[in-house]
C-alpha cells in the first residue's frame, strides 16, 4: 500500500520552505527536500505496509473534534524531541509540522 500524500500535508511543507515526496525508504511515508537536499524521511508504515495514521487521515475518518484530540495526544508525546540539531530542523520538526 503507497502512502496517499494529502494536500494538507503538501501545504504545510510549502509553508515550511521543503518539497515533499512519496519516501523511497518502504517504513517510511514521506521525503522532505530543502534547496534539493533530502533532510528528513517522515512518517512511520508499519512492517505489514499499513501506514501510521496522522492528522489528515484522523481527520478524514473520524472527524475534526476527535483529530485535534489525536493531535494534541501526538504532540504531547513528541513534545521531549529535539526541533534542531547540529544547526538544522529534525525529522521530529518537520513529522510535527507537515503531518500534524
Amino acid at each position: 500500500m503507497v502512502y496517499q500524500i494529502k494536500n494538507y500535508s503538501f501545504d504545510k511543507a510549502r509553508r515550511e520552505g521543503v518539497v515533499i515526496f512519496p519516501s523511497t525508504n518502504k517504513l517510511k511515508k514521506i521525503d522532505v527536500f530543502k534547496n534539493g537536499r533530502k533532510v528528513a524521511s517522515i512518517g512511520g508504515i508499519r512492517k505489514n505496509g499499513i501506514p501510521y495514521n496522522d492528522y489528515p487521515t484522523y481527520k478524514k475518518t473520524i472527524g475534526r473534534t476527535k483529530a485535534d484530540k489525536k493531535r494534541q495526544a501526538y504532540l504531547k508525546r513528541h513534545a521531549h524531541e529535539k526541533d534542531i540539531k547540529n544547526k538544522e530542523y529534525t525529522p521530529s520538526y518537520y513529522a510535527k509540522k507537515i503531518l500534524w
